[in-house]
């Protein structure tokens, strides 16, 4: 049975991948994203898309540049046969993030998973010698209370997410990011669970052709500050670079896409085979065509 999970999801993998490959061997439409490159160009080469898997990078779209994102996430693929091993359950996020300036992004998006609306802001400190940028986010519940015969307040439905991102390119195909991140949410549902979580994330990037690279990211839960049913959330991926754009698949124990979510509420094991398949996409649109500058 193992062996078939393997089998169905390495299946499916190729299958994204070809199919993509083949839609961006179009000459016009390779022409058309070409023209974009230039605008959402990094400054450290660090990363290629302003996020690795679930974590943001250090990297940001250029000033005057709207990135519609969509980050798509199926079911556990140890759901079994009957759901087609997680293929016939989905979330996704739905995002516009748009680049003030050349150090400054902000952003705002729309999840399934729980409805969850957020923001967050992004700004680049440093990107001398190793990058280093302040992202701090905001999260808001608009799905029903659970109870709702008890007080809920509405300040209940709210999360805060500050991260300090470092990263560096160590070599030319391998860059690895550093954040320490605090969540702090209004409302848990248990006493074992604190408002404020710290954590520790370990990101890394490695190109194994020039447009093809292995992603990977490891989100550490410092001790104490969750309830025992909750996992640190570990994610891998591969990266497919086509004209500026990147097509990212991964496969992760984190159903949420959020920081809120994939950090602080982890409920699935790698042991258990409680994998979810997913991909992310972004499509960048120009909306200042004057020269772009700090």
């Amino acid at each position: 049975m193992i062996t078939m999970k393997k089998e169905l999801l390495l299946a499916s993998i190729v299958m994204f991948s070809i199919n993509f490959a083949s839609f961006s061997q179009s000459d016009s439409l390779l022409n058309m994203l070409d023209e974009e490159t230039e605008l959402i160009k990094d400054e450290t080469g660090s990363f290629k898309s302003t996020r690795v898997i679930n974590l943001h990078s250090v990297e940001q779209v250029g000033k005057g540049i709207l990135d519609f994102r969509i980050s798509h996430r199926f079911g556990r693929i140890n759901s079994g046969e009957y759901n087609f091993f997680g293929l016939d359950q989905a979330s996704i996020r739905l995002a516009l993030e748009y680049g003030i300036t050349k150090k400054l992004m902000i952003g705002i998006g729309r999840s399934s998973f729980e409805k969850v609306f957020d923001g967050f802001l992004k700004y680049t400190i440093t990107n001398r010698y190793f990058s280093m940028v302040w992202l701090s986010s905001l999260n808001y519940v608009s799905q029903n209370f659970a109870n709702p015969n008890r007080n809920n307040l509405e300040s209940a439905r709210l999360s805060y997410i500050h991260q300090l991102l470092v990263a560096k390119r160590i070599s030319e195909k391998l860059s690895l990011q550093f954040v320490p991140t605090l969540v702090h949410r209004n409302f848990v549902e248990t006493k074992a669970e604190a408002n404020d979580v710290y954590f520790l994330s370990l990101a890394g990037r490695y190109k194994i052709s020039k447009r093809v690279a292995i992603t990977a990211e490891y989100n550490y839960t410092l001790p104490g500050y969750t309830a025992d049913n909750f996992y640190d959330s570990f994610s891998v991926g591969v990266d497919i670079e086509t004209g500026g754009h990147v097509f990212q698949l991964h496969c992760t124990n984190s159903q949420g896409m959020i920081e809120s979510y994939y950090l602080a509420r982890t409920d699935g094991s790698w042991e258990r085979g409680d994998i979810y398949f997913g991909f992310n996409v972004s499509r960048v649109f120009t909306l200042n065509k004057k020269k772009r500058g700090i």
